[in-house]
C-alpha cells in the first residue's frame, strides 16, 4: 500500500516535470513572441500587486493617525455667536466654564478622564535664541488621552497642577527652534517675561492630516496657564478633552455630554453654543474615500491584466494554427484530444505563470520606488503574492482553454493535410 502511494507521487512528479519542461520548450522556439506576451501579465499582475499595497499602506497610515488622535476623544469646544443674524465661527463665544468641565466629570459615567484646555501663542525665549509657538494648558489627564508620551524628561503632575507649577513640556520642534543641539530638559525659558523650567520633551507627532506641524508647541499646567498667560478671559476655557471608556461609548458620551450643557446653559429652543467634535470621523471618511479609490484602481489594473490574457489567447490560437500538422502527427501516433488539450493549456499556464513571477519582481521595484518618493513603509504582503500568482495561473487557464480545446477537437486527417 505504502509502495503503491510513492509509486503514484513519482509518477506525478515526473508528469508535472514533463508537463512544464515540453510547455517550456514549445514557448522557447519563439522567444520574442513569448517574451511580448507575458509582458502584459507582468504588468497586469505588477499593477494589481502594487495597488494592493498601496491600498494597505494608506490604510496603516490612517490607523497611526487615528492612534495620534487620542484615547476614544470626544473634544468639547466653546462655540459660535450670533451677532445680527451672522453666526460667527467655534471659539468666538466665551460659553464654557471650569464647572462644566467638573459637571461633565462627575456626571458623565461613559468618560473616563477629562482636561480643561485653553491655549494661544506665546514668544519662548532662551538667551539670544526666540520663538514664536503655540502654548496649551491643560491637566496631567491630557497626555493619556492624547496617546501621547514623554522622549525626554517627565512629565507634570497633579501637583503641579494643583500648585501652579512653572514647569512646562516642550516638542521636537520649538526644542530645535530654543535650543539647538543644546540640552534642554532641566533648563529655564522665558514666557511673557516669566520663568519656566522645561522638564521634558514631548514625543514626535509629525504632521497632521492637513499639513500642520504637531511639535510646534509648549504644553503647561492648566492652572499655571489660567494664572499666567490667559489673561482677563481666565475663568472660560477654550475646549474640554475627554476620553470615552470604549470605542462604542463615544457616541453616547457625546448624547450625554450634549444634554447635560444644554440643561447648565438653560438652553430650550436655542442652538448649541458649544460643538462636540470627534477628528476619527474625518480619518475615517478619508479611510473610506482611499478605500473607494483603490477599488477603483484595482479594477483598471484589472483592465490590464484582461487585456494580457486576451494577448495570451491570441498567441495560442495563432500557435494552433502554426501546429497543426503537428497536431495531426501527435493524433495520428495514438494522443488522445485530451493529452493535446493539456498541452497547449499548460503553454498558456506557463506563460501567465511566468508573467506572475516577473510581475511580482517589477512589483517590488514599484513598492520601492514609492517609499521613496512618498515617504511611506509599503510592504508587499504574502497574501498580495499569493493572489498574483492565482490570478495568473487564473488567466492562462481561462484565456488558454478555448485555444487548447480547439486544438483538441482537430481532425486527424485534415490536420495532416494542412499546408
Amino acid at each position: 500500500m505504502v509502495e503503491s502511494r510513492f509509486r503514484q507521487r513519482c509518477d506525478a512528479v515526473i508528469f508535472f516535470t514533463l508537463f512544464f519542461y515540453e510547455a517550456a520548450r514549445s514557448l522557447l522556439r519563439n522567444r520574442m513572441r513569448s517574451a511580448l506576451t507575458t509582458l502584459g501579465i507582468i504588468v497586469g499582475i505588477a499593477a494589481v500587486v502594487l495597488v494592493i499595497a498601496i491600498g494597505q499602506a494608506g490604510a496603516l497610515r490612517a490607523e497611526l493617525e487615528l492612534q495620534k488622535l487620542g484615547d476614544n476623544l470626544v473634544w468639547i469646544e466653546a462655540g459660535s455667536r450670533n451677532s445680527a443674524g451672522l453666526r460667527t465661527g467655534s471659539h468666538s463665544a466665551t460659553t464654557l466654564t471650569l464647572e462644566d468641565e467638573l459637571a461633565i466629570r462627575r456626571e458623565v459615567p461613559t468618560l473616563k478622564r477629562c482636561s480643561p484646555q485653553i491655549d494661544g501663542s506665546v514668544q519662548v525665549i532662551n538667551g539670544a535664541r526666540n520663538w514664536t509657538t503655540r502654548w496649551r494648558g491643560e491637566t496631567a489627564d491630557y497626555l493619556a488621552i492624547k496617546n501621547l508620551g514623554v522622549s525626554e524628561g517627565v512629565p507634570f503632575s497633579d501637583l503641579d497642577v494643583d500648585q501652579f507649577a512653572s514647569k512646562i513640556l516642550i516638542g521636537k520642534t520649538t526644542r530645535e527652534k530654543v535650543f539647538g543641539t543644546d540640552r534642554a530638559v532641566g533648563e529655564t525659558v522665558r514666557l511673557n517675561q516669566q520663568t519656566y523650567e522645561v522638564i521634558g520633551i514631548l514625543e514626535t507627532k509629525g504632521q497632521s492630516p492637513d499639513g500642520r506641524d504637531q511639535d510646534d508647541w509648549v504644553l503647561l499646567p492648566f492652572t499655571t496657564a489660567q494664572a499666567k498667560l490667559k489673561g482677563n478671559t481666565a475663568q472660560f476655557l477654550d475646549d474640554i478633552l475627554c476620553s470615552a471608556i470604549s470605542p462604542d461609548a463615544v457616541v453616547p458620551a457625546i448624547d450625554q455630554v450634549t444634554a447635560l450643557l444644554r440643561q447648565r446653559h438653560h438652553m430650550v429652543d436655542t442652538e448649541n453654543d458649544f460643538n462636540i467634535r470627534r477628528p476619527d470621523e474625518i480619518l475615517k471618511a478619508q479611510v473610506e474615500t482611499a478605500n473607494t479609490m483603490a477599488i477603483l484602481l484595482f479594477s483598471i489594473a484589472s483592465v490590464s491584466l484582461l487585456v494580457g490574457g486576451i494577448g495570451i489567447m491570441n498567441v495560442m490560437l495563432a500557435s494552433v494554427t502554426q501546429r497543426t500538422r503537428e497536431i495531426g502527427i501527435r493524433l495520428a501516433l495514438g494522443a488522445t484530444p485530451t493529452e493535446v488539450w493539456v498541452q497547449f493549456l499548460g503553454e498558456a499556464v506557463v506563460l501567465s505563470l511566468c508573467g506572475g513571477v516577473f510581475g511580482i519582481i517589477a512589483s517590488l521595484f514599484g513598492a520601492a520606488a514609492f517609499e521613496r518618493g512618498l515617504g511611506w513603509p509599503m510592504p508587499i504582503s504574502a497574501s498580495a503574492m499569493a493572489l498574483a500568482v492565482a490570478s495568473s495561473v487564473a488567466v492562462g487557464v481561462f484565456f488558454g482553454f478555448y485555444p487548447a480545446w480547439r486544438g483538441s477537437r482537430l481532425d486527424p486527417i485534415e490536420a495532416l493535410r494542412h499546408e
